[in-house]
């Protein structure tokens, strides 16, 4: 490759589909629009469900099984026959489309590290991005059927690892997942952190936020942003809420999801939790604006690992518009929130939560707290971009003077 000449990335999801309001699709473009200071970056998609960015270069891998379903898990639900004729589909592409690219980064998915493996077999940097390893034992709990499609995706994931000379882990508990049960020595895995969207979520005035969106001055607002699903469990602090009734104490609750429906009706007639369901990606920093403390209540037990393994997004943006947290003891959080002086740490059950709300700080510390949130040390996706290129350009070298092996 000439020394002046731009290098050509391609940044593959195949377990996604472009849906603009969805995090994981957000993160693929983020990455992709800052690696663009330095490459020439194409990303591709299962399907494009939303209207692709008109300042990146979108690709779909299988453009004619458009289902309609907005979902950026884009095998969720399939069945054996179909998700084979999709793994023929993703290794074509893989073959055929992809042979003009420097640098293949491949989003995790279940048969990770397939498509890198086919293009450093002919002499490209074959990339694996991980953001969740799966556990067999613990995913499958007992379902048989489950266990084995998991124990084939992790023997097609250990072949594949074995044959790339990088593999980028989104954090250190990631790292120790991939050498466990990917056999992947540590010295090929590098870890570098998501990125936070800094001219998005920034520190903004709690008071004009709430103007802006017209919630009460006097209120003690909590906030949760993202999808309403099993891993985030918004249950008990919902039904600790309408049990403890603290004056003058709001949930907000912005996005959508398969539990929305249930919150609704669980909530019905309890005006103090309001639902905004999915809004524009630019109105999300004023609702964390707006608040006194945002909630991340995820459920570890419903992780792959048992442990919240992956770079959650909603924590550093959270924290980078400077507001305090209430989250899980689990992963990555316990290094993103300081406990009583960012946020607060406990179990996402009902009986912590009562403990919590019955002792629920004033506002006047919650805005403490939130200044020492926004000190938290983020980085923007420029870092997150050169951190990439860093590890790719030492395996590349590596590669070229028979250091990789």
């Amino acid at each position: 490759m000439s020394a002046d000449r731009r290098l050509r990335i391609c940044y593959v999801a195949p377990g996604q589909d472009l849906v603009s309001t969805m995090g994981p699709t957000r993160n693929v473009l983020n990455l992709a629009r800052a690696l663009q200071s330095w490459a020439d970056v194409t990303v591709a998609f299962r399907r494009v469900v939303d209207p692709p960015p008109a300042d990146i270069q979108v690709r779909e891998i299988e453009p004619l099984a458009r289902s309609g379903r907005a979902d950026d898990a884009a095998t969720s639900g399939m069945g054996y026959l179909q998700f084979l004729d999709y793994w023929r589909a993703v290794r074509r592409f893989a073959r055929e489309e992809l042979r003009d690219y420097d640098i293949v980064l491949e989003k995790s998915w279940l048969l990770s590290g397939d498509v890198a493996a086919i293009c450093a077999a002919r002499g490209q940097l074959g990339v694996p991005v991980e953001n969740i390893v799966q556990n067999p034992a613990h995913a499958a709990r007992n379902q048989w059927t489950k266990r084995v499609r998991l124990e084939l995706g992790a023997w097609v994931a250990r072949r594949n690892m074995a044959r790339v000379p990088l593999v980028i882990a989104e954090t250190e508990f990631l790292k120790r997942e991939i050498e466990r049960h990917w056999l992947v020595p540590a010295g090929r895995i590098a870890v570098v952190t998501l990125g936070v969207d800094k001219s998005l979520f920034r520190p903004l005035d709690q008071a004009a936020a709430r103007a802006r969106l017209g919630l009460p001055a006097g209120a003690t607002i909590l906030t949760y942003v993202g999808v309403l699903d099993w891993t985030h469990n918004l249950e008990p602090a919902i039904r600790t809420l309408m049990a403890v009734r603290p004056p003058q104490v709001e949930l907000h609750i912005v996005g959508d999801g398969a539990r929305r429906a249930d919150y609704e009706a669980m909530t019905h007639g309890f005006p103090a939790v309001r639902f905004h369901g999915k809004l524009p990606h630019d109105e999300v920093p004023w609702h964390i604006a707006a608040s006194d403390l945002c909630l991340a209540p995820y459920d570890a037990a419903a992780f792959a690992s048992g442990e919240l393994g992956y770079s959650t997004m909603k924590i550093p943006e959270y924290l980078s518009v400077g507001r305090a947290v209430v989250s899980v003891p689990s992963g990555r959080i316990r290094s993103l929130v300081a406990d009583s002086s960012s946020g607060f740490l406990f179990a996402n059950e009902t009986d912590r939560w009562r403990e919590f709300l019955a002792a629920l700080p004033a506002r006047d510390r919650l805005a403490r707290m939130g200044e020492a949130a926004a000190a938290t040390p983020q980085p923007d996706w420029a870092a997150t971009a050169r951190a990439y290129l860093d590890a790719c350009h030492v395996a590349m070298r590596d590669r070229a003077t028979g250091r990789d092996g």
